[in-house]
């Protein structure tokens, strides 16, 4: 269910832009979205991820921004700006506290030796710096209409299939019940 909330703002944004053929129109539609996302969210869950509040502050202030100056060059950045935090907060994480965030996630879930967990969180600095990379690389490259696409299709299927490979990746961590 969480994970339908946290794609609900940008698969409304996609339809919107299908239907319109307007980003600034489907950016104006994206700020409430996902406004009512993290209110619902709070509600239901009685509390809000950071990356969530900072997701949430960059939809209102590029989107702000792509609306009133009517360029959507403003949140095509955003993917660009969420994922280089994510991998910058991930390459951190380990020097506040000590363990990497991606231990501090799924630790409780599975047991890793020390250097798994810090080539998995690599991983994901890595994953998440790559992902800016390729969304500037789409939107400055090619049409609006295939930015759109990528961002909700290509991110969206590169972030599974990584996730598939990380699954592979742990899978010789995992023991077998007895």
């Amino acid at each position: 269910m969480k994970l339908l909330i946290d794609f609900l703002p940008i698969a409304i944004f996609f339809a919107v832009y299908q239907f319109s053929d307007d980003i600034v129109l489907a950016t104006l539609v994206l700020i409430p979205a996902t406004l009512a996302q993290v209110g619902f969210v709070r509600w239901r869950y009685k509390r809000v991820e950071k990356m969530q509040l900072v997701t949430l502050a960059l939809v209102v202030v590029l989107g702000g921004a792509t609306v009133i100056f009517r360029n959507p060059a403003f949140i095509q950045w955003k993917p660009t700006v969420v994922n280089a935090l994510f991998a910058l907060v991930f390459l951190a994480a380990p020097l506040f506290g000590g363990k990497t965030l991606i231990e501090r996630m799924m630790g409780h879930a599975m047991s890793l030796p020390a250097a798994a967990w810090k080539r998995l969180n690599l991983a994901w600095v890595a994953f998440f710096a790559a992902m800016a990379l390729l969304n500037v690389y789409v939107f400055k490259t090619f049409d609006e209409a295939t930015w759109v696409d990528f961002k909700l299709f290509g991110m969206l299927g590169l972030t599974l299939a990584f996730i598939i490979a990380q699954g592979f990746y742990l899978r010789r961590y995992l023991t077998s019940p007895q």
